[in-house]
């Protein structure tokens, strides 16, 4: 991981706009809850860096989908950085969307789309069903639970990328999820967060065959019995 890159793109080239996404996100906060982090060290490295830390791992102009995306980490970070990159935005809560698209407008972020709906719901739609070259995810649930909302989505050859803390013990648990739902874990990369900010993992998951249909359960098996 190229640290020095990652942190003069956030504080030079694009410091205006991650400026701005900042001031957005702390004053939707107080209505949202879209985040625990607000200090200024928390919100740039735990955010910002930690979400653009993985973008080696996205091809130029993949179409990427994004689980519950809450603040909007790491999709709006990585589109800052990479506007080759489409982007759509899937989140349940609707004030988060009216957030999400505030943020969208007010920074210009062209090819990127909210939608309104539950993963699962989106998961059976047959416009978004294996569509994507990309999933990805961060902080949403255990690696086994969200395998099963985010391998749906995407297409044979492509990759579904979860974006965790420290997860051994969640990644030895998701070894049979991952199988079933059509795809096994390529790539898990370690890294430490700038400044004693704590440690993260990548989690790359190629899709090598098309997930079976029955998946997403929903009703809540996905958390409630996980595979």
């Amino acid at each position: 991981m190229d640290v020095e890159k990652y942190l003069y793109l956030i504080n030079f080239e694009f410091s205006e706009r991650f400026g701005e996404f900042k001031k957005i996100l702390l004053e939707q906060n107080k209505i949202c809850n879209l985040t625990s982090v607000c200090d200024d060290k928390g919100v740039f490295y735990k955010h910002f860096f930690d979400s653009i830390a993985g973008e080696f791992l996205f091809p130029n102009g993949a179409h990427v989908v994004e689980i519950g995306s809450g603040g909007g980490f790491p999709s709006i970070p990585l589109k800052i950085i990479r506007e080759d990159l489409i982007f759509d935005l899937i989140e349940s809560t609707g004030k988060k969307c009216t957030y999400l698209k505030q943020v969208v407008d007010k920074l210009g972020l062209n090819c990127v789309q909210v939608l309104n709906i539950r993963a699962e719901d989106g998961a059976r739609d047959k416009n978004l069903r294996e569509k994507f070259d990309i999933s990805c995810a961060r902080a949403v649930a255990r690696l086994n639970t969200l395998a099963e909302y985010c391998m749906p989505f995407v297409k044979v050859g492509g990759s579904f990328i979860a974006y965790k803390g420290d997860c051994y013990d969640e990644i030895k648990e998701a070894e049979r999820a991952v199988k079933i739902l059509g795809g096994e874990i390529s790539q898990v990369l370690t890294y430490d967060l700038p400044e004693n900010c704590g440690k993260r993992t990548l989690v790359n998951i190629k899709k090598v065959k098309s997930t079976p249909l029955i998946y997403p359960r929903g009703r809540g098996l996905e958390r409630k019995k996980p595979l």
